[in-house]
């Protein structure tokens, strides 16, 4: 397979393996909770942070419970100011912090920035998805290429569903060449054998095409021609109508597409339509009953169905009025035609690159439209330029949760009518709520020391349990006082550890005798402070007790 070489990326193919595991603390104050909800990372969530130290974050709590991902990273046009700021080492890297990403001719490197910016978010992404799940990418030509090779490299070409086409301007715009009219939304599987598109819901429009001109009981139908191109050696006869018309055959370089037995079997139940006077060539009634009950996604999304740019933005700004940030927005429609092709009822959506909150809006929708318990995951930096940061615009605070706020509660806005009148109008909540989160601490020091503070028990079980299983860590499963954290395949993981750094919990004979009491699993991984069993007389447990123990000590075991 054809790979894309960049400037940078022999030092990022295994960065997201070496980013620091940080914890999520909570902002109650910014948060929107219903009666009876509590702060935490089941429900919906907004995250403030580098998306890239975020992703990494939810790996413990969330890997391989995603099933749709929508992103819409920097389309890297040399217009946006987005600014490099992954810390790694190396010297070219120390080059590129924090400098602004500079337009064609001007940046040499622009194209390689962005390959090492989306490379390690890609394969974390990955991690997230379930087997069954799919990522959505919006992009335009500047990136195109290199995306789509990239996403082959990380999900494999063998994962690719389509590439989609967004008509996403009313008219042509100033051009130098020619006038652009169109984004892409790359769309690649976790597993495409696994993964299932939904069927969309028909329009009235559509339905209206169905209609009952002859009173049928099986209600509307529309008709299709009975001729077809293809050869058929059964598909040449003459018909004589009902109204008493002959018809000689087919039309020239076509054939009939059923035998003449099958369509007087099909005209004798009804399922024939010879026109109003029973002489006009025989159409076949397909009833609106029996066909399957959505219409099966195209590639091309015309404006008219899912928005487009000039819209969305007149949406963003109806609910943040005078936060003229995002000038090309992308609008609520879009999103949940991605949402009505990818997800159920129940599932999880993220995206780590919100912006304007646009996804956390066609969620809230689309659970209002259809009664689904859908929730989402919201990563976004809190300034992605340099402007902003100079201006304190926190992005994820004022712009990505406060749009979602007023969503969930409901907002008024100032309408223009005729000749400069104006109203306020008032939009109702959709409903829902949310917890505000920060990245945090890491919880380990530069040199995989405990650093300047202890972690919470439940944060160091949740990286623990996730780095020995790749699995999603269940809070219900931890039990503090006795050590156990979790079990997966016949294998129970235990963390003997006290945050406060008051007493050390030790792995001892004693502990041991407790666990060969309660513990049903044969297979036993413990983390602890202290080891004081000599490798002999765990030896000997282990024999007597036809068991396995591995003793690993935290921090330096840790992986």
């Amino acid at each position: 397979m054809p790979v894309l070489q960049f400037k940078g990326k022999t030092a990022i193919e295994c960065y997201h393996h070496t980013v620091s595991h940080h914890t999520l603390e909570f902002d109650a104050a910014l948060s929107v909770l219903g009666k009876g909800e509590k702060l935490g990372l089941d429900g919906n969530l907004i995250i403030e942070g580098d998306n890239l130290i975020a992703l990494k974050a939810l790996l413990p709590t969330h890997a391989g419970r995603i099933k749709c991902i929508y992103i819409d990273p920097p389309y890297n046009t040399g217009n946006e100011g987005w600014v490099y700021n992954d810390n790694l080492t190396q010297p070219q890297f120390k080059e590129w912090i924090g400098q602004t990403v500079g337009k064609e001719g001007e940046d040499a490197t622009r194209h390689d920035k962005w390959c090492c910016m989306m490379y390690p978010r890609l394969q974390l992404l990955k991690e997230l998805l379930r087997d069954d799940g799919a990522i959505f990418v919006s992009i335009g030509d500047d990136e195109l290429a290199h995306l789509r090779m990239l996403m082959e490299e990380v999900f494999g070409p063998e994962n690719f569903i389509a590439t989609i086409v967004w008509r996403n301007s009313t008219g042509p715009k100033q051009s130098k060449h020619l006038s652009m009219s169109h984004d892409y939304i790359l769309c690649f599987a976790r597993k495409a054998s696994e993964w299932n598109r939904n069927l969309l819901p028909r329009t009235a429009d559509q339905e209206a095409d169905y209609t009952n001109p002859d009173n049928d009981p099986r209600g509307p139908w529309r008709s299709g021609g009975l001729d077809a191109r293809n050869y058929y050696s059964k598909g040449r006869y003459s018909i004589t109508c009902p109204g008493g018309r002959v018809i000689k055959g087919p039309p020239g370089g076509s054939y009939w597409r059923m035998p003449e037995e099958t369509l007087w079997e099909m005209d004798a139940d009804g399922r024939i339509w010879w026109g109003e006077d029973g002489n006009n060539v025989p159409r076949i009634k397909r009833f609106l009953s029996e066909v399957q009950e959505g219409l099966i996604p195209q590639t091309v999304w015309d404006y008219d169905d899912v928005g487009h740019t000039q819209e969305a933005k007149q949406e963003y700004l109806q609910i943040l009025s005078g936060m003229e940030v995002f000038t090309t927005p992308k609008p609520v429609a879009l999103i949940k035609r991605i949402l009505q092709i990818a997800t159920s009822a129940d599932d999880l959506v993220l995206d780590s690159f919100a912006g304007s909150g646009t996804t956390a809006h066609a969620v809230l929708e689309i659970n209002k439209d259809d009664g689904g318990r859908r929730k989402f995951i919201l990563v976004q930096i809190p300034y992605d330029t340099k402007d902003h940061e100079k201006e304190k615009l926190n992005i994820c605070r004022m712009i990505t949760a406060e749009r979602t706020k007023r969503v969930i509660e409901g907002y008024a806005y100032t309408k223009r009518g005729a000749r400069g009148k104006t109203s306020r109008e008032k939009v109702a909540g959709l409903g829902g709520s949310f917890t505000y989160a920060r990245v945090g601490k890491p919880l380990f020091g530069e040199y995989r020391d405990w650093g300047k503070q202890l972690p919470a028990y439940e944060e160091l079980a949740k990286y623990i349990f996730y780095t020995e299983t790749s699995r999603d860590f269940e809070r219900k499963m931890m039990n503090e006082k006795s050590g156990k954290i979790g079990e997966h395949h016949g294998t129970s993981y235990y963390l003997l550890y006290t945050p406060d750094g008051q007493a050390d919990r030790r792995l001892d004979m004693e502990w041991l005798k407790g666990l060969d009491k309660t513990e049903k699993n044969r297979n036993v991984v413990v983390y602890c402070e202290k080891i004081w069993v000599h490798r002999d007389d765990l030896a000997k447990f282990e024999q007597a007790t036809r068991r396995t123990v591995r003793p690993m000590i935290v921090p330096f075991n840790l992986k």
